[in-house]
């Protein structure tokens, strides 16, 4: 499991198991003016992320952990709740690009993924963690997203300060990091990777044993490392971006307050940029280095800055120290690639305001991608609740102002690795009958027939039911509701829609029939 931390602490995540049926509608396509993902493969212009055209690009995502894991693979997939409804709602709202985290143990032959509710993700029973890895990049890039993969641990057993373990030595993970950029070379929704997440001090000074910046110890300087992996990356795929994190202390020693050593500023976790314009990454392939910071609010940890009578005024200059300067100076572009909040102390929402400002609106703001999608984040909670489905209002609220909708830019380009996303959008007809109606209340059905060629498994459909109507029960599939929009997904022993056959769904429901559900889809076509 996944957790946050502070400089010395390590804080331990909760599973959550809430198992409930409900499903978030397809998306339609975003609109094309909010390109802010850009087409073909990203570079850099200073400060800037660019396109292949070289027009600005904004990434303005989240983190889907679970990889990284025992599970081995992205969690919620026990969930009632389709991955690719998921992956729709993440879009719907507006996020463009997911930060996917991973440990070497999920590529090792013969792993196993786990966790996955054989009734809601069928297609995934049986595939390994990169089969269903595929997947999801391939459905992703369908929406125009773009992915960035995150070597977020050696192990699925924790986090490591420096990059590498007695188990997990520099070469595997070198190897595994090169493998994958082989893997998605043509594929230009996956446009990079974080090559170590949250390297950080340990020990104290003289004898620190953590990942330092700058201080020419091959076996512990982040920097000389990231150059090293880097530019291996770069080897084997020359289009993607190479991100790379902070430290938490430059020294890679945690502060000590009873020795007479002058302590440093340190930060969180991965947090620390502070020594990489003295100390920059250098790379052989020009135009692809990403620098990338991780911040949080007090509810994670109470660092110092939080107790400052200046707060938050204060916290602009703590940024700009710590990461803020190597984009105001057109040095990088820098991805806050992990940042969130229970929003239980008051002050986590001015944080998490203040934060939104500094980074900027636009395609010319910074990039982020949001710790986290999931909810069994113990120590900051998600942008969905237990039931994988249900938004938490208050935190996408201070998040929606700065998101740019998927559109264009992602999707396989040659791929061998590529295959086509089954159960995508075809076209369809549809009707609907009222079967009968009462006072505050009435049922209905809903049919459709599957008009493509090809087949729609698994079949999803989506209507829209009256103002104030709510299903109250259902049959022939597994219904979900969001405000006035219905979701039934396939049962279990008809999960396919072949040409030309049709599937029908009845309910009951309380409120007006009047107007009947409309605007039916089948897995995002509009039927007619």
């Amino acid at each position: 499991m996944r957790s946050k931390r502070s400089l010395a602490v390590l804080l331990a995540t909760a599973l959550t198991a809430a198992l409930v049926a409900v499903i978030i509608p397809a998306l339609s396509s975003a609109p094309a003016q909010a390109a802010g993902t850009g087409t073909g493969h990203l570079s850099t212009r200073g400060a800037q992320i660019i396109d292949a055209t070289g027009n600005p690009v904004r990434m303005t995502g989240l983190n889907w952990f679970g990889m990284e894991t025992d599970n081995k693979t992205f969690h919620g997939l026990w969930a009632q709740v389709t991955w690719r409804s998921q992956v729709d709602h993440m879009a719907q709202l507006g996020y463009n690009t997911i930060r996917i985290p991973y440990s070497d143990d999920a590529l090792k032959p013969g792993a196993v993924a786990s966790g996955i509710n054989d009734y809601t993700n069928p297609d995934l029973v049986g595939l390994s963690p990169l089969q269903i890895l595929d997947k999801v990049i391939d459905y992703a890039g369908d929406k125009g997203m773009r992915v960035i993969l995150d070597r977020h641990r050696p192990t699925s057993a924790g986090q490591s300060a420096l990059w590498y373990t007695a188990a997990t030595p520099e070469s595997t993970w070198i190897a595994n990091m090169t493998m994958l950029a082989r893997r998605y070379a043509s594929d230009s929704t996956v446009v990079g990777i974080d090559l170590h997440n949250e390297p950080h001090a340990e020990g104290t000074e003289p004898n620190s044993t953590g990942s330092c910046w700058g201080c020419g110890d091959p076996a512990r300087d982040w920097r000389l490392a990231a150059e090293r992996g880097g530019n291996a990356v770069l080897a084997a795929n020359p289009n993607w971006l190479i991100v790379v994190e902070g430290v938490s202390c430059p020294s890679g020693g945690n502060p000590n307050a009873w020795d007479d050593i002058p302590d440093e500023p340190c930060g969180w976790w991965g947090g620390n940029l502070s020594k990489a314009g003295q100390f920059p990454v250098r790379l052989n392939v020009p135009n692809k280095l990403v620098y990338s910071a991780h911040d949080y609010a007090i509810s994670v940890f109470h660092q110092k800055w939080f107790d400052d009578p200046a707060f938050p005024a204060n916290l602009p200059g703590i940024w700009d120290g710590f990461w803020g300067y190597l984009f105001k100076n057109n040095t990088a572009p820098v991805l806050l690639g992990e940042f969130g909040s229970t929003l239980q102390d008051p002050r986590d929402a001015v944080w998490l305001r203040e934060l939104m400002r500094y980074l900027g609106t636009g395609t010319s703001g910074q990039s982020f991608t949001y710790w986290s999608w999931n909810p069994n984040s113990g120590d900051t909670g998600g942008i969905v609740g237990d039931d994988w489905v249900t938004v938490n209002q208050a935190k996408q609220s201070i998040l929606q102002p700065y998101l740019i909708p998927p559109a264009g830019g992602g999707g396989p380009t040659g791929s061998p690795t590529s295959s086509p996303t089954p159960g995508g959008p075809g076209s369809c007809t549809a009707t609907v009958r009222i079967d009968n109606s009462w006072q505050g209340g009435f049922q209905a059905a809903v049919t459709v027939t599957n008009t493509g060629t090809a087949a729609v498994n698994p079949w999803s459909l989506v209507f829209t039911l009256p103002s104030g109507a709510n299903v109250q029960s259902g049959w022939n599939g597994a219904f979900g509701q969001s405000g006035t929009t219905v979701t039934v997904t396939a049962p279990a022993h008809g999960p396919s829609l072949a040409p030309g056959a049709s599937a029908s769904v009845g309910f009951t429901s309380t409120g007006s029939s009047t107007p009947p559900p409309s605007a039916v889809r089948l897995n995002g076509a509009v039927c007619t």
